[in-house]
């Protein structure tokens, strides 16, 4: 019987050993991939919060430059088509309707997409939609806000061309 019991604990002790440097290997393999990782994330925040020209940034699932194009309209709703806008296109000021969650670095960069112009300025005002009235029943209009942007001297926008 001993021999039996002998043969088991020879046979733990050879599988200690390997399972052993199995799991060293594993854990220098982990200690590797991990840090890639890190290396990966880090890189990946710089592209995040790089403000790059080009609008291309590197990786997987991440927007293409066409994706961003298409965002740019999203934000610009519409050129703002009112007497006093077009007053303000002579100081180089244009108005647009933006979306609602529009803030003005988003506005700046959809300007810059679309126009090839970098504003030098940006005035984003909240308009509250009037109260209005059709017989008994009361309404009101959609809130919007609207977006004034300011260019550098002499550069211009063709707003009005369709106009």
């Amino acid at each position: 019987m001993t021999s039996i019991f002998k043969k088991k604990e020879n046979e733990k002790e050879e599988k200690k050993p390997e399972e052993k440097k199995g799991e060293i290997k594993d854990g220098k393999k982990e200690k590797k991939e991990t840090e890639k990782k890190e290396i990966q994330k880090k890189s990946s925040m710089k592209d995040l919060y790089s403000q790059e020209e080009s609008g291309k940034k590197s990786g997987k699932g991440e927007p293409s430059s066409n994706a961003n194009f298409t965002q740019a309209y999203k934000v610009l709703v519409k050129p703002l088509i009112t007497e006093k806008a077009t007053n303000l296109g002579t100081e180089n000021k244009y108005g647009f309707v933006v979306d609602g969650r529009a803030n003005k670095i988003s506005v700046a960069k959809a300007v810059e997409q679309v126009y090839g112009i970098k504003p030098i300025k940006i005035n984003i005002v909240n308009i509250k939609g009037k109260k209005v009235r059709s017989r008994r029943i009361m309404g009101k209009r959609k809130d919007w806000r609207k977006a004034i942007v300011t260019l550098p001297k002499g550069k211009s926008i063709n707003i009005y061309e369709g106009v």
